[in-house]
């Protein structure tokens, strides 16, 4: 096994923290009330971040799982608008890559070179207001009708649904069927009946607009159901290791760049005669962040390598979204204390970083159910 990056890998890093510094890296980007950006998301996809793991033909850059993770992280180290990367990670792993995996030949024609070009942006419409990670309590119906299916339901806390184009729906034919029930769909956004939410508030992450959406006798024709009949919940499953392992890339940038943000603070910052590191309080939470970056970025190469290698991931994106996630809000935390006033101040943008990583332990999974899967992979 290899720690080490390939010069192709290192290039790549470079190239990729050069493009992050023309998107803007100052304090506040994506912050509350700037909401979601359409300029810079075009120009992620120009870069070709959204074709990152994307085949060649479909527009993609073809990108091994590592090689994507190197660019994803080097994405999150320069843009400060942890909103913005976010949207780009769901949209990739949640979305993207089911149909990538899933799709017919002629669904993968239709959707991925938009998704790729940034052209058509993609919301994984899962959730309701009761059934999160219990995805066989899902209330939204699709009833077989002759040439497709009729979708009805409300999916709430949808990531980009404000903004989407196309969403990837999840919907129970047969509730008596429980699991093998539900089949997954793509749904353009204006189909009949298919209705977005306004962006509902949030605490953090304003670069990436949360909302309902609302099926309402929306047509879908059976040649955009995706897989099999019945295999929704399995589809679901399979997106679930995507997401849980690679959506937290760039977070690990962003804790990247805290880290180097604090040393320099505490090198420069002088109390009673020398630099804050020199304080026992402050050098143990930099050494504490020092850990969580390192061990977060185990954890997320290794699910990638593993990936590479088509090993069973259930274990690794667990395991990584967890302890990214919980990172991220402690190392944001520990920022804040280092730099003190300036810290909890929104003008130094110190504490967007905190307001942004709260959602991580909820979303895509909440840690009490990383815990839970965890557990139950070792026989508990």
């Amino acid at each position: 096994m290899e720690f080490g990056f390939t010069e192709d890998q290192e290039a790549l890093r470079a190239e990729t923290l050069e493009f992050t510094a023309s998107l803007g890296g100052e304090p506040g980007t994506g912050d509350a009330g700037e909401g979601f950006d359409h300029k810079l998301w075009a120009r992620c996809a120009q870069f070709g971040i959204l074709g990152a793991f994307v085949p060649e033909q479909y527009g993609g850059r073809g990108l091994d799982l590592v090689s994507a993770m190197v660019m994803m992280e080097a994405l999150g180290y320069g843009c400060r608008n942890n909103g913005l990367t976010l949207a780009l990670n769901g949209h990739m792993w949640a979305v993207q890559e089911p149909i990538l995996r899933f799709g017919t030949e002629a669904q993968k024609q239709r959707f991925l070179p938009g998704m790729v070009s940034g052209a058509l942006l993609g919301a994984d419409a899962v959730t309701e207001a009761g059934a999160g990670s219990d995805v066989n309590s899902m209330q939204t119906t699709a009833h077989e009708r002759d040439g497709g299916y009729v979708l009805n339901g409300h999916k709430s806390y949808i990531g980009l649904a404000p903004v989407c184009d196309l969403a990837l729906v999840f919907a129970t034919s047969d509730p008596a069927l429980g699991q093998w029930g539900i089949n997954a769909f793509i749904v353009p956004a204006d189909s009949p009946g298919f209705h977005r939410g306004e962006p509902r508030p949030k605490m953090g992450l304003d670069g990436s607009p949360l909302g309902d959406i609302v099926l309402e006798d929306v047509f879908v024709p059976s040649e955009l159901r995706l897989g099999p009949r019945g295999a929704g919940a399995s589809i679901f499953n399979h997106s679930l290791d995507w997401e849980r392992s690679f959506i937290f890339a760039s977070h690990v940038g962003s804790m990247d760049r805290q880290l180097e943000e604090n040393i320099e603070y505490a090198r420069s910052r002088r109390q009673f005669g020398e630099p804050i590191g020199h304080f026992q309080s402050v050098a143990n939470r930099i050494a504490d962040m020092k850990l969580r970056l390192e061990t977060a970025r185990l954890l997320l190469y290794k699910a990638a390598w593993m990936m590479d290698r088509g090993e069973p991931v259930q274990m690794a994106s667990a395991l990584a979204k967890l302890h990214i996630a919980e990172s991220f809000v402690s190392s944001s935390m520990d920022s804040v204390r280092n730099h003190g006033a300036r810290g909890y101040l929104r003008e130094f943008g110190l504490e967007q970083d905190l307001r942004d990583a709260v959602g991580g332990v909820i979303y895509g999974g909440t840690s009490d159910i990383q815990r839970r899967a965890i557990a139950r992979l070792l026989g508990l």
